[in-house]
C-alpha cells in the first residue's frame, strides 16, 4: 500500500466517486485500514434523533474514510494529481512529486 506516500496534513486531489476532483487536506491516515480521512470530502450525514445530551437531535455531518488508492496528492506547482517517488537529498529520504520534479517535504 502506498500509506506511505500520503501524510497527514498533505494537500491532495480525489481521483474517483463523488467527490472527483475535488482537493483537501489530510485529516488522518489509516494505514492498516488502507484509508484516509480528508477535510470535507466523502462527507457522511447521520440523522440524530433528539437526546437528552442532544435535545434537537438533527444532522450530523462528518468526512467518512475513503481509500488511499482513490486519492492522490497535489503537485506543488500546478495543483493536479501526481505520483510520489522517494529520493535521498542532503542524506535525508524525501518525497519528490513524479509530474514537476518538486519535494514534497522540505
Amino acid at each position: 500500500m502506498g500509506a506511505a506516500k500520503i501524510k497527514k496534513g498533505d494537500q491532495v486531489v480525489v481521483l474517483s466517486g463523488k467527490d472527483k476532483g475535488r482537493t483537501g487536506k489530510v485529516t488522518q491516515v489509516l494505514p492498516k485500514a488502507g484509508k484516509v480521512l480528508v477535510d470535507g470530502i466523502n462527507v457522511a450525514a447521520r440523522h440524530r434523533k433528539p437526546t437528552q445530551a442532544n435535545p434537537q437531535g438533527g444532522i450530523d455531518r462528518s468526512p467518512a474514510p475513503m481509500a488511499i488508492s482513490k486519492v492522490a496528492i497535489a503537485d506543488p506547482k500546478d495543483g493536479k494529481p501526481t505520483r510520489v517517488r522517494f529520493e535521498e537529498k542532503d542524506g535525508k529520504k524525501v518525497r519528490v512529486a513524479v509530474k514537476s520534479g518538486e519535494t514534497i517535504d522540505g
